[in-house]
């Protein structure tokens, strides 16, 4: 019997450093291992899961940027990045029998399925776990962006953001030991405050789809299916 959830189809945002673990560049392979046990934890429960995961642990565009590569070809290296970090959790799922498809937003054909949203939400309705990578397959925008718009094009019923601490304060708790937790937020407020929750256009993506966000710690055990079984956990940001 599939358990009553809080929400269904779930599209969870991965950041490229949430691989990185201990080590500081790169991917850790117990930290993979780790996100592979609590994406297969869930997976116990029947819900839909999609992933939309970074490339910072390997290059971020921006820096890259900085080092005096063209913008443009730097945000493609970041995009490319991404696609390394997808096949890497994917080999992760499937060791743990999960089936998962990799879907790029730019062809590469020799590792993944190029996008196509109707063949995406039907992998989901069959049980199988999905990874966008490649970003939105467009320069200037960021992976966070990315994660909206599938979260959007799929139907999902909430955006979860996986971050270092558990949820959004009201300035960064890793410098500032007094920072207060902000359990709720709206939109509005998210964007007023510039919390660096997502970036702007994410978020007003969000808001125009009605899309509620969950920002938790994704080091703490259990959180994602806390979310999915309808537990407060980190910061709700949805609403007027």
């Amino acid at each position: 019997m599939v358990q009553a959830l809080a929400y269904r189809r779930v599209l969870l945002k991965l950041s490229g450093e949430a691989l990185i673990g201990d080590q500081g560049y790169g991917i850790d392979a117990s930290m993979l291992q780790y996100i592979a046990n609590e994406i297969y934890d869930v997976q116990q429960l029947g819900g839909e899961l999609a992933l939309v995961i970074g490339g910072g642990n390997i290059i971020r565009g921006t820096d890259a940027s900085a080092y005096g590569i063209e913008r443009v070809t730097a945000d493609y290296m970041g995009m490319l990045a991404t696609v390394i970090n997808g096949l890497s959790l994917q080999s992760a799922l499937e060791k743990l029998g999960i089936i998962t498809r990799v879907q790029t937003a730019f062809e590469v054909k020799a590792v993944a399925e190029l996008y196509i949203r109707r063949r995406a939400i039907r992998h989901l309705e069959k049980g199988r776990v999905v990874i966008f990578a490649g970003g939105t397959g467009n320069p200037y925008f960021t992976t966070d962006t990315a994660a909206a718009l599938r979260a959007a094009e799929i139907g999902a019923d909430v955006v979860l953001k996986a971050t270092k601490v558990d949820g959004i304060y009201d300035a960064d708790p890793l410098t500032h030991p007094d920072a207060v937790k902000l359990p709720q937020l709206t939109y509005i407020e998210a964007l007023q405050r510039r919390l660096q929750v997502m970036d702007a256009t994410a978020i007003s993506l969000c808001m125009e789809n009605k899309l509620p966000i969950v920002v938790f710690n994704l080091r703490k055990p259990g959180s994602i299916r806390s979310v999915l079984e309808g537990k407060r956990v980190g910061t709700f940001v949805g609403g007027e």
